[in-house]
């Protein structure tokens, strides 16, 4: 059996053999495997051992050792790798039975054990030392820098790789660094000259000559092949795909075979060669040649840095090659040391330069490395920049700002290690960034550093100093956001620093100074909310709206917007949502922090009450907010231990606090409604009564906290009874209100001096009288009202309960008052005294007139009594203080102190930002301005309120006051403030401007009262009528009251309006005969009007003066819109106290009346008409009155620009004419009814003035108007449709086409609007503008040109259908074609080829006139002069342009 397949075996020789059978002993096997041996035959299976990633790339250190050919029967594979390439696609695995192994019975373990032995000696056994006799051994390369310089994995890609397989970066590194230790030892000295031969050559070339002489190579081989050619080493063959030992052997026998190859060859063969092999070898294959040859060029460059002493390579060279060598070698040693200190400037120091000297018994400072202790030397001085871009800010811990050159100590704790670490302080930039630390004390103190650089740059401490706002740079890093994440901290410290720093970014003490300050002022408890007037411009839609709709849907839109998008805009209204005030009332209530923190929450409480009614209506609404403010901050009883001095305060909780009073007063503001929550829900009356029944000496208080809480106690019950609320108080606390009048005397005989402990006292005295005044006016009308109340006629109407407080209550303090008044009146004469007693004398003479006013509606009082003692106030007090020097002084000081005549001391503040309302007091305002402690408009408007009040009820005593309106200083003021430009609104100048324009409304008053009563009044009628004029355009919101008054009793007044009988209407005729001008021709319009009568401007004036009265009531009529908020207004003014809904004034975007407002019913009727048709509707019949309204708007129009035309000097030339276009827009033919088209030409006239039409400008943008070019258009499309060919209506089309204004006007006409020119027929002699204003200068716009010669040529431009533009344009077109200034190609060819055409024109008129054009000449009948030759310059070039060579051939002029 065996046999047989044995010669089976044989047969099949050579192919494969079959394998073990189960049965076949062992010695079966052993044949068969002699048998494969024997056959060589492939195996079908190979037995790889996995690598072993602990051991390295080999698996063990077996490995390593060369194969023992007979000790062990071992398969070797011809063909095959002995390790097989990595997969890379998926990573080796490890196998859990790699340790396993086959046992069989037979196994001697003992042999085993002995084969696997691991034992130390085993392996050190087979250890065999390496031969490193030729090796060479290389030092340590010293360098410059502190720490060897570190290497990227990136870097390893250029490296030399050796072997094959994976390695670490380290092992990677370890190789790449033994191939250039081989590289850079193996050279010889011989060697080293060959590498440095280049050089050489091209220092010497003569002693370089007995060299192996190399080609000069010169172009892009310069630098590479001659290194190339000296290289030892080859640069892309490294020998490795060669599986030899002699593989670099090799290398270097191929790359010294190219170098005698290259050295062979010629420049020009060499240059051939190299650019046949470029075109012939593939680009990408160059480039990555060239990449490998920079490596190299790289790794060059670091083996000649570590040749670190060039002695020693100089003592290499041979003998006669040293001395070219050692020069060499020293220059590159210069050059190196160069490029090292310029690289190694900042890092040189010396012994010197250290604080501390190192010594050498110091342990290893035998060898001091100065690099590294560059951190410990000094600073160096800090220097700025010599550049135009500004340096970054830096201030202190104090928040001061540190100038850039400032070399200040490092003990201050202002250096640190980020940019510019010489210069001391910290940028925003940081301070944010430390604001966000995780230590509680970086946070705290950036947050603290940066509420001081905010105060203080509100106060305008950096406005000279840096570039920009630094509030409006924090706003925009978002620095109120970080205020309000910092304020949801759970560390104390952290909180405190972010409620001062939001205190700082709102609240301006000295904006609160002054609101108290004018508190006591007339109507000075009404203030304006702190509302930013930049809100976004709301829809054409929400215009439509009416006022309740529109707020509500703005208050949706907020709603709906992002806190930050409503911060960017309004910071409080950005607060407010996100609930700003429940995270304030759970730090008072529950954190209780230190009092400074406390009173910082307070102010920030106070300024966002002030913001609007709905800001009140928010904060009454926070739960336990308000109750927690009045049970902590508000108690009736504390510790007295509050009032001993020196006492220490650590907690404000449970302490009375004035802060918090006048948070409450602020609060009561907003609405009646907040007021009597605040007096029933919060029990604010219980603590009124218990502040202000004590007197502030008797308060368990410091005395100056005393008397602040005591007056702000007043204040809010002021607030109070200005709404007719908590009157029932009045007579609980009778005996104290008596007590504090009778203490007056007393409180004078102390204010000789200054004080602080003064001031306070008259403040709170002066609160007293406030509340006296509002009590009063509220117990005014209990007797209509309780008339109201018991008649049937007011069953209808909202029921009214008359308040508690009767008028014979408070008719017994008007003696103490008076009385009080005396005496202070006698203090005038002092100065000081008197300028610290002013806000006391300010509410004791606004309270007489209150109570006389009052007193003369009550019908328990006899007239013959209050008339007998306003006679007697006049005689003994008022009239001889108009007497005195001093009050005559006051008027002297009205033009400093004003507003309006000075209108910087009313601007915001360098540092204002236009989301946070601010007053700009920062700093105090000055002596003399309107607020200050000088100005004289407090006083003097309290008194004027009660001069006029005493001559509304005795009309027999206006004569007496008559002195008033003489003085001096008052007319110089008034004529200076009417004549100043209209005043910018902002915050900052709205609350000013409003006690102004009290002061001028009362003079007014008072003169209208002295125009019926004193027959000498008309010297200052016209002064009083421009005032009045100009107040109209610019009373605020709130005062609609004084401008109905103005325009009901002033402005209209034929009294004002002297001109009318003194000779006006003549005066206006003979100075158009004088002027011969313009007025003249438009006062008798021809074609479609020439039925009417021909007038005179001075009839036309004297016709308007007749119906003042009606123009009046016209204008009246048209501003009922302004009704509603009229009401509010008369309600505080007439002190009505039960209808009045909130001290807060209406939100202010500007004046009540536009300062067009001449203007309005035209304009209203033209939105009319023009809203409707934009709706698809047709407005077939206009009011009845239409001629009436728009004849009485124009003669109004008409009397003020003849009489005063000052007073609408705000108004653009352009403004006036645009709106005048609206007699044209509206209705078909309202134009052509005799009256509007009179009063139409007559203003005309005046718009066609020579001043006039030099301020016209069309291309600026107009008030009002969103584009004159659309108006324009809308005007020629109504001149096509209904003109009738009306020369007034023509001049209005023309007027726009002027040369100087926009191209575009004239290419409507004369490119979309052609057929206008047949019907504009306005004739020469009746056009009020100089042609000379439409031909100068001549036209350059090439498009316009061509459509002024087609028309022309194509007839659709006539003389006898339009001569005004046909004047205009034969000059034009003339002045084009024989213009011969350089011009481009295409201008230059249009105006030869349109002279062609001219030649060749049938039209011999037409022809003549653009040939002979002359110039302008209003007296032709053609409108301009013709030559009656062509002068030699132009008939030359009309003969080179039309190819005419004979002169006699040239046209002449037929005569």
């Amino acid at each position: 059996m065996r046999t047989a397949h044995r010669t089976w075996l044989q047969e099949q020789e050579g192919r494969m053999l079959s394998r073990p059978k189960p049965g076949e002993s062992e010695a079966d096997l052993l044949h068969f495997q002699n048998q494969f041996l024997a056959a060589r035959a492939s195996p079908a299976v190979k037995i790889v051992k996995k690598a072993d990633k602990r051991k390295g790339e080999d698996g063990s250190i077996d490995a390593e050792r060369p194969p023992l050919q007979d000790s062990k029967d071992v398969v070797m594979l011809d063909g095959f790798p002995d390790n097989l390439p990595a997969l890379t696609p998926a990573p080796p695995k490890k196998s859990k039975i790699k340790n396993a192994c086959v046992h069989f019975e037979d196994e001697d373990l003992e042999d085993t054990l002995e084969s696997h032995d691991q034992h130390i000696t085993a392996v050190l056994s087979k250890i065999i030392e390496r031969d490193t006799s030729a090796a060479a051994v290389t030092m340590p390369v010293p360098t410059g820098d502190p720490f060897p310089r570190s290497f990227h994995r990136s870097e390893i890609k250029s490296e030399v790789k050796v072997g094959s397989g994976r390695k670490s970066i380290f092992a990677q590194k370890m190789a790449a660094k033994r191939t250039a230790e081989k590289a850079a030892t193996a050279p010889s000295a011989a060697d080293c000259v060959q590498v440095r031969s280049a050089a050489l050559d091209a220092l010497d070339p003569e002693e370089s000559a007995g060299e192996t002489p190399l080609p000069s190579i010169r172009g892009d081989l310069t630098d590479k092949a001659g290194d190339f050619l000296t290289s030892q080493r080859p640069c892309l063959i490294t020998g490795e795909g060669l599986g030899s030992q002699k593989s670099e052997q090799e290398a270097e026998a191929i790359h010294k075979e190219n170098l005698e190859k290259l050295r062979s060859m010629s420049e020009e063969e060499i240059l051939q060669e190299q650019a046949r092999l470029l075109a012939q070898m593939d680009p990408s294959l160059v480039a990555f040649l060239k990449s490998q040859r920079g490596n190299n060029e790289g790794q060059k460059k670091e083996l000649k840095m570590e040749q670190t002493r060039p002695e020693e390579f100089v003592e290499s060279l041979p003998m006669g090659q040293h001395g070219v060598r050692s020069s060499l070698s020293m220059q590159e040693l210069g050059l190196e040391e160069s490029v090292r200190k310029e690289e190694n400037k900042k890092v040189e120091i010396t012994d010197d330069d250290l604080p501390v000297k190192p010594r050498k018994e110091w342990i290893h400072m035998d060898n001091v490395e100065f690099e590294k202790l560059e951190w410990m030397k000094d600073l160096p001085s800090p220097r700025q920049k010599k550049t135009k871009e500004g340096m970054q800010a830096r201030f202190s811990l104090k928040g001061e700002l540190i100038p850039a050159d400032a070399d200040l100590p490092t003990h201050l704790g202002l250096h640190h290690h980020g940019e510019e670490a010489e210069r001391a302080g910290y940028s925003l930039q940081e301070l944010f960034h430390l604001s966000r630390s995780q230590v509680t004390q970086q946070r705290t103190l950036a947050l603290q550093v940066l509420g001081r650089i905010v105060q203080k740059a509100r106060a305008g401490e950096f406005a000279s100093s840096l570039k920009g706002s630094v509030l409006r740079l924090l706003l925009d890093a978002g620095f109120l956001f970080l205020l309000r994440f910092s304020l949801d901290d759970a560390v104390d410290n952290v909180m405190a620093a972010s409620v001062g720093a939001l205190r700082a970014l709102l609240v301006s003490l000295d904006d609160e100074k002054y609101l108290d300050w004018t508190f006591s002022w007339y109507q000075g408890m009404a203030t304006f909310p702190f509302v930013p007037n930049n809100e976004e411009e709301e829809d054409e839609e929400e215009e439509e709206l009416n006022g309740t709709e529109k707020s509500q849907d703005k208050k949706l839109k907020d709603e709906n917007k992002p806190d930050p998008d409503v911060a960017r805009y309004d910071v409080v209204k950005g607060l407010l949502k996100t609930r700003i005030q429940h995270r304030l009332r759970y730090i008072l209530e529950v954190v209780r922090p230190v009092p400074t923190v406390v009173l910082d929450i307070l102010h920030i409480l106070t300024h966002i009450a002030r913001h609007s009614s709905e800001a009140c209506s928010q904060l009454l609404d926070c739960p336990r907010l308000i109750e927690a403010i009045v049970r902590e901050f508000l108690p009736t009883r504390w510790d007295p231990q509050v009032a001993e001095p020196g006492f220490l305060l650590t907690s404000l909780h449970g302490v009375a606090c004035a802060s918090a009073m006048k948070f409450i007063r602020v609060l009561a503001s907003g609405g009646r409604n907040a007021t009597a929550r605040l007096l029933n829900k919060f029990e604010m009356k219980s603590r009124l009564s218990r502040f202000i029944a004590e007197d502030p000496l008797d308060l368990l208080l410091p005395r100056e906290e005393a008397i602040r809480l005591s007056t702000e106690a007043f204040r809010f019950w002021a607030v109070a009874a200005g709404y007719g609320q908590a009157c029932d108080l009045y007579s609980d606390l009778y005996p104290v209100l008596v007590r504090i009048l009778q203490s007056l005397p007393e409180l004078l005989s102390t204010c000789a001096g200054r004080s602080p402990m003064v001031e306070l006292s008259v403040q709170r005295a002066a609160a007293v009288v406030t509340l006296l005044i509002h009590v009063t006016q509220t117990a005014g009308y209990t007797a209509e009202l309780q008339a109201k109340l018991s008649s049937n006629s007011s069953e209808d109407s909202v029921q009214i309960p008359p308040p508690p407080v009767a008028w014979n209550q408070v008719s017994g303090l008007q003696p103490f008052l008076e009385t009080s008044l005396k005496k202070i009146l006698q203090e005038i004469s002092h100065t000081e005294t008197w300028q610290t007693l002013q806000p006391l004398t300010t509410a004791c003479v606004i309270y007489l007139g209150v109570y006389y006013s009052a007193c003369s509606q009550q019908p328990s009082v006899n007239p013959i009594d209050y008339l007998e003692e306003l006679e007697r106030l006049t005689s003994q007090v008022l009239q001889p203080l108009l007497s005195q020097p001093t009050i005559q002084s006051m008027w002297d000081l009205l033009r400093p102190c004003s507003a309006l005549c000075n209108p910087l001391s009313c601007s915001p503040a360098p540092e204002s930002v236009i989301s946070i309302s601010s007053l700009s007091c920062t700093g105090g305002k000055p002596p003399l301005s309107l607020v200050g402690s000088k100005s004289p408009f407090p006083f003097l408007t309290a008194l004027l309120f009660l001069i006029n009040n005493i001559t509304d009820i005795h009309k027999g005593l206006t004569s007496k006051y008559s002195s008033v309106l003489g003085f001096r200083g008052l007319k110089d003021y008034l004529h200076q403030s009417w004549q100043t430009g209209p005043p910018s609104v902002t915050p900052s100048s709205a609350w000013i401007l409003r006690h102004e324009y009290h002061l001028q409304y009362f003079v007014l008053a008072l003169a209208q009262k002295m125009a019926g009563a004193c027959p000498n009044y008309t010297q200052h009628a016209s002064l009083h009528h421009c005032v009045a004029m100009a107040l109209l355009s610019r009373l605020l919101p709130g005062s609609e009251h004084l401008a109905h008054k103005v325009l009901l009793d002033l402005a209209f007044n034929p009294e004002f309006l002297p001109e009318g009988k003194a000779g006006g209407p003549e005066a206006a005729d003979f100075s158009d005969i004088l002027h011969l001008g313009t007025s003249a021709k438009l006062a008798q319009p021809g074609s479609a009007t020439a039925v009417f009568s021909k007038v005179t401007r001075g009839a036309l004036l004297r016709e308007s003066y007749q119906n003042l009265p009606s123009i009046r009531s016209c204008y009246l009529s048209h501003f009922v819109h302004l009704q509603p908020t009229l009401m509010h207004s008369q309600a505080s003014y007439q002190g009505r106290n039960y209808l009045i809904q909130s001290m807060l004034l209406p939100e202010v975007k500007g004046p009540i009346l536009p300062s067009d407002w001449p203007f309005f019913p035209l304009i209203s009727l033209y939105n009319k008409v023009t809203n409707a048709e934009t709706h698809g509707a047709v407005l077939n019949s206009l009011p009845l009155d239409l001629v009436n309204t728009v004849t009485w708007n124009l003669q109004w129009v008409l009397l003020l620009e003849t009489w005063r035309a000052k007073t609408l000097q705000s108004i653009p030339t352009a403004a006036k004419l645009a709106r005048l276009m609206c007699v044209f827009l509206t209705g078909c033919d309202l134009f052509l009814e005799a009256p509007i088209h009179r009063y139409t030409a007559g203003l005309l006239s005046v718009y066609c003035q020579p001043k006039a039409l030099d301020s016209l400008n069309l291309d600026a943008p107009l008030p009002g108007l969103a584009s004159f070019h659309d108006l324009y258009i809308s005007l020629l499309e109504q001149f096509e449709g209904v003109s009738f060919g009306d020369p007034l209506f023509g001049v209005f089309v023309l007027l726009p086409l002027q040369k100087r204004f926009s191209v575009h006007l004239r290419l409507s006409v004369f490119g979309e609007h052609t057929n206008i020119l047949r019907a504009l027929g306005v004739p020469l002699q009746q056009f009020p503008v100089p042609l000379e204003r439409y031909t100068s200068p001549p036209e350059d716009n090439l498009n316009l040109l061509r459509l002024y010669f087609r028309t022309l040529v194509t007839g659709a431009l006539r003389h006898t259908w339009c001569p005004v533009l046909y004047v205009v344009a034969v000059a034009h077109v003339n002045s084009f074609i024989f213009s011969q200034e350089s011009a481009t190609q295409e201008t230059d060819a249009a105006r030869k080829s349109m002279l062609r055409k001219t030649w060749l024109l049938v039209d011999e008129n037409l022809k003549k006139h653009l040939l002979y054009y002359r110039l302008l000449n209003a007296e032709n009948p053609m409108g301009f002069d013709l030559y009656e030759q062509l002068p030699p310059m132009r008939l030359k070039y009309l003969q080179m342009v039309t190819q005419k060579e004979n002169k006699e051939n040239a046209p002449a002029l037929d005569s």
